[in-house]
Parts: structure tokens; sequence; C-alpha cells
């Protein structure tokens, strides 16, 4: 009976626990499975609003809408019908590459940054950040059309990507900064080269809008133009950098703002001292030499006046290759005509003093029937040939005595000895009476010339260079 009753109890326990137990196992796994779902999706939540709050980077698929670019038309200017668009401008100046005198210009690489505000751009910022975009964004909005007046060649450097910053504020001023080469004209006066200085310029004006619909200005003024501490020219000083305004003026469409960047250069003398000027003067000076060579020398006279008259063609020829064909005298051009006008005249001064000595011949040949001893065919003929005086007597007896040395020392031992002295004498005197029959052989325009010919010649230097430098 006992057992019976303790058979019926266990059952009884086993059918109330086990349900209980299971429904607790149950609870409890449920409540594991919602605790981790619950997990997912608060990391999910933290990470939506991580990337909300992270504004410092914009996606390239989102900054159409954070600067409304497909909301507007940015065909049209910033305040299209009202008032014109400002458009500051600043440059700073990183080199000028070259100036070219045969086609008259030069070359220069420079920042170009423009600023303006256009309030379509504008986007909120608590940080009141600006945001920066490369080249892709100035395709979808509005950028002032700055050309370049006179220019010939122009380009944006693209390496290793194009060189083109667009920095966009909160309010909606935009800063646009460009890197560009530029080869412009320069009208450049060539009628003190190479004792020159040269005024350029570079001038930028919009090429649709005009004063009506933009106003272009320096940003900072004269401030507004800057230059690399350490730039230089191979050719030029350059004296000064200035930034100027203006107005130009175009019947068909109106006035248009216009901005200047001057600068003055002042070319280097050095270089053409020493490969143009001191060549020609030593030239000159050369052909003075002729001066001073006996008027029967022919060869040596001639040859000479030649070859000063050939070197100061080629100087002249390589100068005027360098430079444009321009229509007026350059100062190097007078310099180098008046040297070759002297060389040319030393040729002219052979020519009439070797003139002269043959009408003197012909009269005294006329007067005594026979040519003076200085006039001697046989000294005249050797002269020409190599350019010495010649002693008639003495190259007479130096033939004789190679001839017949055994007859010449016969005829010596029997000579008396005042006549051996004399001919001692007259032999150990040779040179000074070279000398002497020299100077007295030379012709009065050769004397002159060696007096006229330096004054006129330093007096020119003085006047030229007094009036070009």
């Amino acid at each position: 009976m006992i057992l019976a009753f303790q058979l019926v109890s266990f059952t009884y326990i086993w059918i109330t626990l086990i349900p209980n137990v299971c429904a607790a196992s149950h609870i409890r796994m449920t409540h594991q499975r919602c605790s981790s779902s619950m997990k997912q999706i608060w990391n999910s939540k933290q990470e939506t609003r991580m990337k909300k709050d992270d504004s410092t980077k914009v996606r390239p698929q989102k900054y159409e809408q954070l600067l409304h670019i497909e909301d507007n038309d940015f065909a049209m200017r910033p305040g299209f019908g009202g008032s014109p668009v400002p458009v500051g401008i600043d440059v700073h100046v990183e080199s000028i590459d070259s100036i070219s005198e045969t086609n008259m210009d030069f070359t220069m690489t420079f920042y170009l940054r423009h600023y303006w505000k256009d309030e379509r751009l504008s986007f909120p910022s608590t940080a009141n950040k600006s945001m920066t975009f490369d080249h892709r964004l100035i395709r979808k909005i509005w950028v002032p059309d700055i050309f370049f007046v006179h220019s010939k060649r122009s380009f944006i450097h693209d390496t290793t990507m194009e060189n083109i910053m667009l920095r966009v504020h909160p309010d909606g001023n935009v800063l646009l900064s460009l890197r560009i080469t530029v080869s412009a004209m320069c009208f450049m006066d060539f009628s003190r080269f190479p004792l020159d200085t040269q005024n350029c310029s570079l001038e930028l004006e919009s090429y649709a809008y005009n004063e009506d619909d933009l106003m272009l200005y320096w940003k900072h003024g004269n401030k507004s133009l800057n230059t690399e501490e350490h730039m230089s020219l191979s050719q030029f000083f350059i004296e000064d950098f200035s930034a100027s305004s203006g107005l130009a003026f175009y019947s068909s469409t109106g006035w248009y703002n216009r901005l200047f960047i001057n600068f003055v250069l002042r070319r280097h003398i050095f270089f053409f001292v020493l490969q143009t000027y001191f060549p020609a003067i030593l030239m000159v000076m050369l052909s003075w030499v002729s001066f001073w060579i006996d008027r029967r020398a022919v060869p040596a006279r001639v040859s000479l006046g030649i070859t000063t008259v050939l070197t100061m063609s080629t100087i002249i020829t390589a100068v005027s290759a360098s430079m444009p064909q321009v229509s007026y005298l350059k100062a190097v051009d007078v310099y180098l005509w008046v040297s070759s006008f002297f060389v040319f005249l030393s040729v002219i001064e052979y020519a009439a003093v070797n003139y002269l000595t043959t009408v003197e011949e012909r009269k005294q040949f006329k007067k005594t029937g026979k040519i003076s001893r200085m006039y001697n065919i046989d000294a005249v003929q050797a002269m020409a040939f190599d350019g010495c005086y010649h002693d008639s007597e003495i190259d007479m007896d130096q033939t004789s005595l190679s001839l017949n040395s055994e007859d010449f020392m016969r005829r010596k031992s029997i000579r008396s000895p005042s006549t051996d002295s004399t001919r001692i004498k007259r032999r150990k005197s040779l040179g000074g009476h070279v000398g002497r029959i020299i100077l007295e052989n030379n012709h009065v325009i050769d004397t002159y010339s060696r007096i006229l010919f330096p004054i006129v010649y330093i007096l020119f230097n003085l006047f030229y260079w007094g009036v070009y430098v």
C-alpha cells in the first residue's frame, strides 16, 4: 500500500515539473536570440550614425547634392540680370622662360587665381570649413572665362594631373587656381639694341562678359602680383613688375575690363661687348697696321685690308641673323657699319698711296730720264714680292761673291784699304739705313693716317657710348 502511494506521487511530480523545465529552457533560448538580434540592430544604427556624423569627406557621388548642382542652371552667371559679378584676380609669377627678339614674344609660367562669390554653391557647415575639388567639378559650375590678349600659345599644366584647384566655402565664396604657361606678344623697340630696355605686358580679359556682366579687378591692389625671389634671365635684368588695369572697347560688343601684368627688362651688355663690340674694335685697329707697312709691300697691305673687310662683314652678318628684319637702324648697326667704314677707308687709303706713288715715279722718270734709286725696278719688284727693302749694291756684291769667290778674293787682296773700310762701314750701318729709307719712303698720306684714323675713331666711340649709354 505504501509502495503504491509512492509510485503515484512520483508520477504526479514528473508530469508537473517536466513541462515547466522545458518552458524555462525555451524562454532562455528565445531571450538569447533576442539579445543577439538587438545587438546587431544597435551596431548597424551606430555605424549609420557614424557615417552621417563624418562630414569631413565628400563622396564623389554626393557633392552634386551637397552643392545643389542639379537644382541650378550654372550656364548663367551668378546674379544674372542684376549687378555685374565681381571677379578678383591675383598672380604669382613662377618664371619668365624665354625672351625671343626674332619672334618678338615672351613665355611666362605663373599661378592664376580667381575669386568670386556664387551663392548657389553655398552649403551648411557647423565647422565653417571649405571643400577642395580638382578639375572635374569646374565642368559642372560657372567659372570666369578669362583669356590672354595677344597670346600666341597657352596651356594648363597636366602633370601628373591637371593643375587646377577649386575651393568652395560654405557661404558660396569660390577660389579657382590654375598653373599656366603663356607665350604672348611683346612689341619691342630695337633702335637702341643691345643697349635697350624693353617694356612688356601680359593682358587678361573676359572673353564673353563685358563690364555690365563681369567686373574684373586686382584682388589685393598692387600686392596682387608676386614673383619668385631669385628669378633671373640670361640676357636680361628684370627691373620692375607692376599691376595695372584699364578698359578695352570693341565696337560690336562694348567695353571690357582688362588687367595688365607689366614688367621692364634691361639687357645685359657684357655678352655683346665680348661677341660684337670688342672684335669690331680689334679689326679696326688691325687695319691701322697697314699704315706702318712700306707702301711698296703690295701683297702685305692688300691682304691685310681684305682680311679685315671680310671679318667685319662676317660680324655684321652674324648679328643680323639673330635679329628681326626691322626697317630702322639699331645701335649695334651704327657701330658696326661705322667700324666697317673705317676698315674700308684703310683699304682706299692704300689705293690712293699706291696710285700717287706711281704718278711720282713717272714724273721722276720724265725729269731725269731714269728712275731714282729709291724706285729702282729691281728693288721695287723684290719689295712687291717679299715686302722687304733691298739694297741693290749689296745684292749685286753677294751675287758676285757666290758666283766667283776666287775672283772676288783676288780683287779684295789688291783693293785699297780705304775702299774696304768704306764698304764695311756701309754694311754695318745697313740696319739704320733701312729704317731711315722706309721712313723716308712713306707717303705723306700714311703719315697723316697714323694720327687721324685713331683720333677720329676714339671721338666716335666717345660720342656713341655717350649717346646710347
